[in-house]
């Protein structure tokens, strides 16, 4: 359910999911080249954001764990359908919160798959068991396992700023620990406060530099810059001639090439999401199966335009 600022923001829009408010055609995507398939691991994590936009905490279960079985009948529809799917991704709530994930980790990878795992490093990842584990995972797959962290900004009062007084002394500890392990990393930051492309890919370049951290500030797939994805502000639909005026390809938007296995509190089964950004919308649960997630996505959200859209994101490594 979209929540009172967003309705206010954008009242008349996202009603119809084949229409915009105006009654021309809302632009949709395709699955046309599946690479990446999502597990969240569930919405619980250690730390309480001010802006998750999955709204993840120590007491949100509202997505529970998902466990290493089903994530492997999902590695087996991949087959079954012949997806040509590159990368396995899990995120959260914090993934290492998840009993499963070493195991899930290690499922993707002994078929050979990529694995993207999203994490803030923090005191789930740290843990002996999940150290040990990881530990496993890089001595048998290293070049195939990359942990994304999540640093919102390079300077430390500003992250601490969304995660909390002390959060970045402590993800710095973990990075610290994968660097010397020889673990691939990658850094997820935000845009929110008003730093340009070019000055936040420095600051997080002399970060890198400062504490040894092989990870490239230019390149998009290492040093991911996510906007903000503020509900309140008012965006355009997307319709068909978007495309067009926009100079922009259906084919470039995450839900052309990705989908997302959740599983919902008290539900028996698993189910599969056109988009990692949208857990809580109903109208992008697709069904149950990888065959089901095959539709057409309609894009019928205003993250669909802000984030994907205009912004070009992309979770995706």
């Amino acid at each position: 359910m979209k929540d009172n600022a967003t309705q206010a923001a954008n009242i008349g829009k996202f009603q119809n999911s084949l229409v915009t408010a105006d009654g021309q055609t809302r632009a949709s995507v395709a699955l046309s080249n599946p690479e990446t398939l999502w597990f969240n691991t569930g919405t619980l994590c250690n730390i309480e954001c001010v802006n998750c936009y999955i709204a993840s905490s120590p007491t949100n279960d509202a997505l529970v764990y998902i466990a290493a079985d089903e994530v492997r009948a999902y590695l087996d529809q991949i087959e079954e359908r012949q997806w040509p799917i590159r990368e396995i991704g899990f995120t959260g709530g914090e993934p290492f919160m998840n009993p499963e994930m070493i195991e899930m980790t290690r499922a993707a990878l002994e078929r050979g798959y990529e694995v993207l795992i999203l994490t803030n490093a923090m005191q789930p990842m740290m843990r002996r068991t999940m150290r040990e584990g990881l530990l496993e995972l890089q001595r048998d797959y290293g070049g195939k396992l990359t942990l994304r962290i999540s640093v919102d900004h390079y300077r430390p009062e500003l992250h601490d700023e969304e995660r909390g007084k002390g959060s970045f002394a402590k993800t710095l500890i973990g990075m610290e620990w994968l660097r010397d392990n020889g673990f691939k990393m990658a850094i997820a930051g935000r845009t929110v406060w008003g730093d340009s492309d070019a000055d936040s890919r420095a600051g997080y370049g002399a970060f890198y530099a400062e504490h040894g951290f092989d990870i490239d500030p230019q390149d998009p797939g290492q040093t991911v810059l996510f906007p903000e994805m503020d509900e309140s502000i008012e965006v355009p639909e997307i319709t068909t001639a978007c495309w067009g005026i926009l100079d922009k390809s259906p084919d470039a938007m995450m839900c052309a090439s990705s989908r997302m296995v959740i599983k919902r509190k008290g539900a028996e089964r698993p189910a599969v999401l056109a988009c990692t950004l949208l857990p809580y919308s109903p109208e992008f649960e697709m069904g149950e199966t990888l065959a089901e997630a095959e539709a057409d996505v309609h894009l019928n959200h205003p993250h669909c335009a802000k984030f994907c859209v205009l912004g070009g994101a992309s979770c995706s490594g």
